[in-house]
């Protein structure tokens, strides 16, 4: 008898903590992805004329390519481990279809600091904007110095290929860093916003 008040309360539990008895309604649901995927084109046009701005060159490339990807990172280091967590988009150049994303890193080396940041993928082909939407990892060690605060720094590195048809930016757009990591990062599909 013990042992099914137990299991029943445990069901009880999993059920309050799931989000069973959720107070939004599918209308209410509905309007907050309609927000959030407006939010989230806001930030990809102003991702895109930062990049612009600091990268001219990078318009060319952008229309050429068969699609891109722009997000919005926010990091952090403290001394031994970072991570990172972002919002974006991925944009079909063929078909102006938009695939709403996430991302989120984490990693271990020596750092300290907070850094808010945009990246910008440009794809060469269908294949390489396909796998990176569907499967989306990246592992990459780097080491970097940035900072800016208010409008006074900043930092663009220039385009790398970090995968054969695939080039990025990295903007600094706000924060302080100083690391040197090696890690880990997943992009995949939104699901609520698809």
């Amino acid at each position: 008898m013990k042992s099914i008040k137990l299991i029943v309360s445990l069901i009880l539990v999993v059920i309050m903590f799931s989000g069973f008895w959720d107070a939004k309604s599918k209308k209410e649901i509905r309007q907050e992805n309609r927000e959030a995927r407006k939010e989230r084109l806001q930030t990809n046009n102003e991702t895109l004329k930062l990049l612009y701005k600091y990268a001219p060159e990078a318009r060319e490339m952008l229309l050429r390519s068969y699609g891109y990807a722009t997000f919005a990172n926010f990091g952090v280091n403290l001394v031994l481990f970072s991570a990172e967590g972002g919002k974006g988009v991925a944009h079909n150049n063929k078909t102006g279809q938009n695939i709403y994303m996430n991302m989120a890193s984490g990693g271990l080396g020596l750092g300290l600091g907070v850094k808010d940041f945009r990246a910008v993928f440009l794809f060469r082909d269908r294949k390489a904007f396909k796998t990176f939407v569907q499967s989306g990892w990246e592992a990459n060690a780097q080491a970097d110095a940035a900072a800016k605060a208010g409008k006074s720094g900043g930092a663009i590195n220039a385009a790398i290929t970090v995968a054969p048809g695939i080039r990025l930016y990295k903007l600094t757009q706000n924060g302080l860093a100083i690391q040197a990591t090696i890690q880990g990062t997943k992009y995949w599909k939104d699901e609520d916003l698809n």
